[in-house]
């Protein structure tokens, strides 16, 4: 897998009060990723972006809500989460800056 590729299967980090409690106890990453990305890709790209070793990879599809503007009615987009699962002792840092 080429490095444009393991860009568009991982998208972005999602940082929040969860995520961090999860990275605390069990060692779990989540990231946005592709909608077409499957459990096999987004290992190979943490791996492979990251340098650290994937013990599970867990996918979640996020239904995109209702909103009202000016009185029209739309929705924010569908997207899908992955939480990486790492193996003992790896650790990744969400928050340093490229």
């Amino acid at each position: 897998m080429n490095d444009a590729k393991l860009y568009n299967v991982i998208r972005a980090p999602r940082v929040s009060e969860k995520t961090a409690r999860l990275q605390e106890v069990s060692n779990q990453y989540c990231f946005e990723v592709a909608k077409d990305a499957t459990k096999a890709d987004i290992k190979i790209a943490v791996e492979k972006l990251f340098n650290v070793k994937v013990a599970a990879v867990n996918v979640a599809n996020v239904k995109g809500k209702a909103r009202t503007f000016r009185f029209r009615e739309g929705s924010r987009k569908d997207w899908r989460k992955a939480y990486v699962t790492l193996a003992e002792g790896q650790s990744i840092d969400v928050t340093a800056v490229a």
